[in-house]
């Protein structure tokens, strides 16, 4: 048997058109924590696929890493609108908490925005599931309680 070669997870990208903006909303709404910041360009062209310079700065929060990616140039490209739930790839992040009401005030005071017409109750009542965006339309679903999957 061939042993695996993946040790892990490491990180998602988000793309923003402000670093400090962003940072602040993953700081004081999901608390993240700053790791490093710097800036990268010629040497990932590559793997970034685009021939430009950009902010890269990574936050955790537990075992979680995200990364905020500001493109100095080119811009970004985007209206800040979420993408469908349809599109092929990454359709949004998700988090539990507690409680939805407290959340919401965060993403409203620090520029994102809350879906209410998104709220699903299900198993039961056990589970509720709302969508809130970042500032820059990223989908950001908000679990309260554990669906049992046993």
């Amino acid at each position: 048997m061939t042993r695996m070669s993946v040790l892990g997870w490491s990180h998602v990208g988000v793309c923003c058109s402000d670093l400090e903006r962003s940072t602040t909303f993953y700081e004081q709404v999901l608390g993240f924590e700053q790791v490093f910041t710097m800036e990268l360009g010629p040497d990932l062209v590559a793997t970034m696929e685009v021939d430009g310079r950009f902010l890269s700065r990574m936050l955790r929060r537990g075992d979680i890493r995200l990364e905020l990616l500001q493109w100095l140039s080119p811009a970004p490209t985007g209206d800040g609108s979420p993408r469908s739930m349809l599109d092929l790839g990454l359709t949004h992040l998700a988090f539990r908490v507690s409680e939805h009401e407290p959340v919401f005030a965060l993403v409203e005071q620090h520029g994102g925005t809350v879906h209410r017409e998104t709220l699903s109750v299900i198993a039961d009542g056990a589970v509720q599931l709302v969508y809130v965006t970042d500032p820059d339309g990223t989908r950001i679903e908000l679990m309260v309680g554990t669906p049992d999957f046993s």
